[in-house]
């Protein structure tokens, strides 16, 4: 079961990625851009950045790690479960979320 601490180890492999806080909760950024956000203990789950694509074939796969609420409905993003998600899988979203904020000169180096 990854931990917020083991998400940000993950993300800063990435070039210029940062904590900070975004919608008063912990966050990723890169480029003051954020790509990642712990939603609240109340709220639960790690927000990640996606493409309507990878959503939609995240929550039909039915793996119970993925869901979202009707607040992300038609917004680029999925809700990950830290305690379900398998932790390969997990790096992958973290690097496609960072892709789709990361400046152009950034994805040519990683």
């Amino acid at each position: 079961m990854p931990t917020w601490d083991e998400v940000v180890d993950t993300a800063k492999r990435l070039p210029e990625v940062e904590e900070s806080t975004w919608y008063r909760t912990p966050s990723l950024k890169v480029a003051g851009k954020g790509f990642a956000r712990l939603r609240s203990e109340a709220e639960g789950g790690l927000m990640l950045l996606c493409d309507l694509d990878e959503k939609a074939s995240l929550l039909a796969s039915g793996d119970p790690a993925f869901y979202t609420t009707p607040h992300y409905d038609g917004h680029g993003s999925i809700l990950v479960d830290l305690e379900k998600v398998d932790e390969s899988q997990l790096a992958e979203l973290i690097e496609e979320a960072w892709r789709i904020r990361a400046p152009a000169k950034l994805k040519m180096s990683s």
